[in-house]
């Protein structure tokens, strides 16, 4: 019985002799040119059909073959062969892997004895849109029954000559693309070639820059090193007869020495003004080729703000010019710890200079909390600074040109050296101005050093050749630790270390026979003690000393400043030393 014909059926054919199988390659041929596919998408589904049609034919399998339209989304078509039978998979042995290379999608099923094979090859999206009607396309592939095998021979042999012809052009076109390649890579060898030698010409000049960058580094370090030296000691030398001027000028001016003239008076009065001029001078030079070799080691102490700015009011106070206010502001900073004598440093610089370039007005300073921070403001009412040497102010030697500059001293080193003690404290120190509106001065610092507060530690170490204060020490850090054990010299604490690791060592710096300084050396060249915290404790700071830059790597206690809060912020401070390094 012949099934009824489907809606988008183009044609329907019986195979069941080798005949047949021409005329299924013909009609497949036929229906896959009549719907638009390109030419060799035709060879395939004839190819694909001729294949099945043989294995079906030699298998003694009658089949139906129905040819269908698919009209959505791309014209397309779909051959679908039904047979009374074994599965595809037994009846299509050769054929079915040919046909899945050929087509777009294959489907097989097998119910009740019956196998059906489902092939569908669609057109492109860049294929041209073509327009037919079903009933054209029926009556076009019945119009070609009566083609016979011998024309159908005909067809594929011109099928292979076209596709010989095809493959010859593709084949002409590939040795073309090669050429072209060649010539390309070529082009790209050269160029690369070029590129490398350039490149290397290119480093080989970098190396050589690098190598002149390094040699003026060294030099101008070399230099560097000269002009801290020279300052430090050309302030040495001139800081102990300026020493001994302005003695002498307090001395001849003192009550109950020989009685002077109103103009030796006025004389020695002048001397003594110069000499501290020029000591203050000095002095400034000295503290900053200090704060540039890195010889200036903070010694944090709790300090009350507001003692140290009624100090400075009280200092200063004979420097104001009538018609000018030195003002006393807000003092709620809560704790600081710091240096006391580094921060008056540096207020005493941002007071000096707003006191020296304000003629009428009011200079004032303020301290306040300020989260972690406590900030400090100098502000005053003179003459102001330009937008464009507001940061130039802070290069050394470097002078604003106005008009009270003829009447002030300075070398031009005061800002510069300030700001290198606020960064030494951990701080920021800023400016912001306007020419004849004033200056405000700004110094931010840490409301406590970095480093932390250790509370409390499991054992330490105290290495000191004087029995008494090794005694007071021990007894005043017997909160901090449980376990305190105590060695007379470098040599003795050397020994305990051998077999004994302390949280921290306390060292005193100053020992007959072994140092500090020589117990430390040994410690940072062990590996299992170069990270021991180390408080070196001292009754001075000896000129020159830093203990950081030798490569010691110890805090510094002063034994004149001992306290149980300066000595949890030592430890502190150790315990960040090692960290750092």
């Amino acid at each position: 019985m012949t099934p009824p014909r489907r809606a988008n059926e183009l044609l329907r054919m019986t195979l069941s002799a080798e005949s047949g199988v021409f005329a299924m390659r013909q009609y497949g041929r036929e229906a896959a040119q009549a719907i638009g596919l390109e030419p060799q998408d035709q060879i395939r589904v004839a190819t694909a059909l001729s294949d099945v049609g043989r294995d079906l034919v030699r298998s003694g399998t009658e089949a139906s073959v129905a040819f269908l339209l698919i009209p959505a989304p791309l014209p397309g078509l779909a051959i679908e062969i039904t047979w009374q039978g074994p599965p595809a998979v037994d009846v299509l042995d050769v054929s079915l892997a040919t046909t899945a290379r050929l087509m777009d999608e294959v489907t097989t099923t097998h119910e009740a004895g019956r196998g059906t094979m489902t092939m569908t090859k669609g057109t492109t999206a860049g294929s041209a849109p073509m327009e037919f009607s079903l009933d054209a396309l029926r009556e076009r592939l019945a119009a070609g029954r009566a083609a016979g095998p011998l024309d159908e021979l005909r067809a594929q042999n011109q099928e292979l000559l076209t596709a010989l012809d095809d493959l010859e052009s593709k084949r002409r076109e590939l040795l073309r693309l090669n050429e072209e390649l060649e010539e390309t890579n070529q082009g790209v060898v050269a160029l690369y070639k070029e590129l490398s030698e350039e490149l290397e010409e290119t480093n080989r000049g970098v190396v050589a820059l690098y190598a002149e960058i390094n040699e003026k580094t060294t030099q101008l370090a070399a230099v560097n090193e000269a002009k801290t030296r020279f300052w430090s000691n050309i302030s040495h030398e001139l800081r102990s007869p300026v020493n001994s001027i302005v003695g002498l000028a307090r001395m001849l001016g003192a009550a109950g020495s020989e009685p002077l003239t109103g103009d030796q008076q006025r004389q020695v009065r002048l001397i003594n003004d110069s000499g501290e001029t020029l000591l203050a001078l000095v002095n400034e030079l000295l503290d900053t080729a200090k704060a540039e070799s890195g010889r200036l080691v903070p010694q944090p102490t709790p300090i009350d703000v507001r003692a140290v700015l009624l100090h400075l009011q009280g200092v200063l106070r004979s420097t104001v010019p009538d018609g000018v206010e030195l003002r006393i502001g807000d003092t709620e900073a809560g704790t600081l710890v710091t240096d006391e004598t580094m921060l008056v440093r540096i207020l005493r610089n941002l007071l000096s200079n707003a006191i020296k370039f304000t003629e009428r007005g009011s200079v004032g300073v303020a301290a306040t909390a300020d989260g972690e921070q406590v900030r400090f403001t100098v502000t005053d009412t003179g003459i102001g600074i330009p937008a464009e040497q507001l940061e130039r102010v802070f290069e050394e030697f470097h002078q604003v040109r106005n008009k009270l500059q003829a009447k002030t001293s300075g070398t031009g080193l005061g800002l510069s050296y300030a700001r290198k003690l606020a960064e030494i404290l951990g701080g920021e120190l800023t400016l912001a101005s306007e020419a004849g509106q004033g200056t405000t001065a700004e110094l931010r610092l840490p409301a406590r050093p970095p480093g932390g507060d250790i509370t409390a530690l499991g054992s330490v170490l105290v290495v000191d050749d004087d029995p008494v204060f090794r005694d007071e020490f021990t007894r005043r850090i017997a909160d901090l630790s449980p376990e305190v054990r105590v060695a007379g010299d470098g040599r003795e604490a050397l020994e305990t270390l051998s077999g004994f690791r302390p949280d921290v060592l306390f060292l005193d710096l100053a020992m007959a026979g072994m140092n500090g300084r020589e117990v430390l050396a040994v410690l940072r060249a062990k590996a299992e003690l170069c990270d021991l915290p180390v408080v070196v404790v001292t009754s001075a700071v000896p000129d020159g000393l830093d203990l950081t830059a030798a490569g010691l790597r110890a805090a510094l206690l002063l034994k004149s400043q001992i306290s149980a809060e300066t000595v949890r912020l030592a430890v502190g401070e150790a315990f960040a030393v090692v960290r750092r390094t």
